[in-house]
């Protein structure tokens, strides 16, 4: 039996099959994701500030469709902010570089914009970007009321095996998320920035009980349960790392 025949005849077995969205019919999208480590703790009204009366406006107006605004559940060391722009074309991603062309973005950011250098907001931007993977092209916004966000990132050692990682997301485990209600706000292939390969991705939910209730479901899941342990999608052959981030929202974001 070869790899492949094995690999199909596990998945058959385990009931997996690749979900609708693989066949390509929704646009790929990119999402990118920025964070802001500041200086200080107190820049960040300055910073939501900017990001409310100037950048998003902006921004939305060259085509993001929606921008995220989100902040540590619970603050560690330095104070960050992230940021996660959607957008629908490479061409879009090079638009929202260009704010500063905007006279109503200088207006309403004056006092983010003309900080003096001694007096930095912060400390530098990291930024990194992600194409939509197959069977998850799209964004999906998350249902009203939803207050805890996990922003995961699966690093890999080679990027065969970060094109494994996928791989196990497409033809099952996104299906497995849907189900067990880790509800799956984008998942990107990073092809821009730190810690490549990587694949990032962003869950949303009601609140902490709903998180670990639907991580407690899916952790019993036997469809998981078979997945993980298939020879060539496991944990210790395709990821090196991983990155959990949980995040609240702010009162500006659009996600």
């Amino acid at each position: 039996m070869t790899r492949s025949t094995f690999l199909k005849t596990t998945v058959a077995a385990a009931g997996l099959t690749a979900s609708a969205g693989a066949a390509g019919t929704a646009a790929r999208e990119y999402f990118e994701i920025r964070k802001f480590t500041l200086k200080r703790a107190d820049n960040q009204p300055l910073l939501e500030a900017y990001l409310r009366d100037a950048a998003i406006p902006a921004l939305n107006k060259l085509g993001v469709g929606q921008v995220g605004v989100f902040l540590p559940e619970k603050p560690e060391g330095a104070a960050v902010v992230y940021v996660v722009l959607r957008h629908a074309t490479l061409e879009a991603v090079a638009r929202s570089a260009d704010l500063l062309g905007d006279a109503a973005v200088q207006q309403a950011g004056a006092a983010y914009l003309g900080v003096k250098a001694e007096e930095p907001v912060y400390e530098r931007v990291e930024s990194w970007l992600t194409r939509g993977i197959d069977g998850m092209e799209a964004m999906k916004l998350p249902a009203k009321g939803s207050a805890l966000y996990q922003l995961r990132i699966y690093e890999s050692h080679s990027e065969k095996a970060a094109k494994k990682k996928l791989e196990m997301f497409t033809i099952g485990e996104l299906a497995i998320f849907a189900r067990c209600g880790l509800n799956a706000v984008f998942f990107g292939e990073t092809i821009i920035g730190p810690l490549m390969p990587n694949l990032t991705y962003m869950l949303a939910f009601k609140d902490a009980a709903a998180k670990d209730a639907a991580w407690n479901t899916f952790r019993a899941d036997p469809q998981w349960a078979k997945l993980k342990t298939t020879p060539g999608f496991t944990d210790k052959e395709i990821v090196s790392r991983i990155t959990n981030l949980l995040l609240v929202p702010a009162a500006c974001s659009q996600i």
